[in-house]
């Protein structure tokens, strides 16, 4: 009372006032919820609360600058028609004109700080930010509420943000994705083995290089591609078959990503594949092997990576139906995949092994990041040769992924060959073998041979390195974001394949949705590519 005698004595009006109502509370902050990134829990069993001291990472992903100005950058640098073909950008370059700005990255990392998290990094082109901290703070900063839950079809415990994150206003027109929130989905590698006795039980590198016509000359030299990976390899596995095949291939290199990926798992025999798959193709390109954690946060820290890289080929075996992803993580993704095409760099990433139905719930679905229009899809056939090393045939291999995207519109590069009217990104762009035959390959201390799309893949990204090694040669423009050229040249430096299915869809004359606009001539994709 002497307290209030005092200041009512200096401003008693003031006084009298402040006694006489109560003091109005300030309203809190609008926040705004990130509608696109919460998945789907209706199928699962709720366990009980994420413990408030679990350690959980996340990455923040910003939304692009100018990305109508983007988007005609790359048309332009990868259209041979354009006064800018060929003139692709710098990562520096690319993160001036089309990253987040600095303001706004210190935004999202001032906010992060102070909900009593750690920024652990912030990626080179400002597209995102990795933060960790207790699921209390990730819970505070998110204002979502972390479960427990155990997934009704596989038995895989998970946990997940039970409604869509939100953030205040300020930053919601910042921010696009918080991958890390959950844990529900794990990319799987679309490949499978078939043991056999000896190395002859799948296709050879020379059976490989004959029936896709890559010459000796033409060995991939000057060259490296990367690998986009969720697991390790062993490289004793490696120079077992370089010594078997006499590749000459140099050791592949390791970047691990975000901690790397882990001891070894099933996946190694996909890594192996991979690396071996691209020896057998270009056995002189170099190899890096990008290692990450099998997570939505690995996912984008791995993309920003190989893009930070400037490495000009990457091959993906690694996949998810776009039905188990977020909207928003689909598209933090595609947002790097724009800064790879703006570069010049190409991507082939395997369609699936499940036939028109990736999802595996009976309906048709496509995988991602095959789907993402920046990338090549790339889908399997049964090859099938004669004198052992010339293409005879091939039909369409019935686990190959193929479909219409639910997510990207029709690219320009499919409007002349679409099939049907559904306005939608189809997949996949081109094929190679991927039947049961498999490639033979030497992983986890034996002979097999793997098949899949997944080694379909690799082979499209040796046919990219070897195309960028003959470009150099002649002073040319390399391959770029592959599609706008491959379709181009797809009339006549392609085998067409026009027999099979993969359940919904057939195979048949011109662009399909199970082999695209078919397997590679190399020879003649050099020779008409590259003028």
């Amino acid at each position: 009372m002497k307290t209030v005698r005092i200041i009512g004595a200096l401003v008693a009006p003031l006084a009298i006032a402040a006694v006489a109502a109560p003091t109005a509370l300030a309203a809190p902050a609008p926040r705004v919820a990130l509608s696109a990134d919460a998945v789907s829990l209706s199928d699962a069993a709720q366990l009980g609360a994420v413990p408030a001291d679990q350690k959980v990472s996340v990455a923040v992903s910003l939304n692009l600058r100018n990305g109508a100005e983007l988007d005609r950058t790359i048309a332009a640098v990868n259209d041979p028609h354009s006064a800018q073909y060929g003139h692709f950008l710098t990562p520096e370059q690319f993160t001036a004109r089309f990253g987040p700005t600095s303001d706004q990255v210190d935004r999202v990392t001032n906010y992060l700080r102070g909900q009593g998290l750690s920024v652990d990094a912030v990626s080179g082109n400002h597209l995102t930010v990795d933060a960790s901290g207790p699921a209390a703070a990730v819970q505070k900063a998110f204002g979502t509420t972390l479960q427990n839950y155990r997934d009704g079809k596989t038995n895989r415990p998970f946990y997940a943000n039970v409604s869509a994150p939100t953030l205040p206003a300020d930053l919601a027109g910042v921010v696009l994705d918080v991958a890390g929130l959950n844990n529900r989905q794990i990319r799987v590698h679309h490949g499978a083995v078939n043991p056999h006795a000896g190395p002859g039980g799948g296709f050879t590198p020379t059976q490989l290089k004959g029936a896709y016509d890559v010459s000796s000359a033409n060995n991939g030299s000057g060259q490296t591609v990367a690998l986009w990976e969720f697991d390790g390899f062993q490289q004793s596995n490696i120079s077992q078959y370089d010594s078997h095949y006499a590749t000459g291939s140099p050791t592949p290199k390791v970047q691990q990503v975000s901690g790397g990926s882990g001891p070894l798992g099933d996946g190694q025999v996909e890594v192996e594949l991979d690396i071996e798959a691209i020896q057998a193709i270009a056995p002189k390109a170099a190899i890096t092997v990008f290692e990450a954690p099998n997570t939505d946060q690995g996912e984008v820290d791995l993309a920003n990576a190989i893009v930070s890289s400037k490495i000009s080929v990457t091959s993906i075996s690694w996949g998810l139906s776009e039905k188990g992803r977020t909207t928003s993580g689909i598209q933090a993704v595609d947002n790097v995949f724009k800064q790879g095409a703006a570069q010049g760099q190409s991507f082939f990433a395997a369609s699936g092994d499940s036939g028109s139905d990736d999802n595996g719930d009976g309906s048709t679905s496509v995988d991602y990041p095959a789907s993402d229009p920046n990338v090549t899809g790339v889908g399997g056939t049964n090859l099938s040769t004669s004198t052992t090393t010339t293409w005879k045939s091939e039909t369409a291999w019935n686990g190959s992924g193929g479909g219409v995207s639910s997510v990207f519109t029709l690219p320009s590069f499919q409007t002349g060959v679409k099939v049907g009217t559904s306005g939608k990104r189809q997949v996949p762009d081109v094929s190679a073998q991927g039947g049961p035959t498999g490639i033979s390959v030497y992983t986890q201390g034996q002979w097999t041979s793997v098949y899949g799309t997944s080694g379909a893949a690799p082979i499209w990204a040796g046919v990219a390195a070897v195309y960028n090694q003959a470009a150099a040669a002649k002073g040319k423009t390399g391959l770029g974001s592959a599609n706008s050229k491959l379709y181009s040249l797809a009339k006549t430096d392609f085998h067409d394949i026009t027999s099979g299915s993969n359940g919904a869809y057939k195979a048949g004359a011109g662009f399909d949705l199970v082999t695209g606009i078919g397997t590679p001539d190399t020879a003649k994709i050099l020779a008409d590519g590259i003028k």
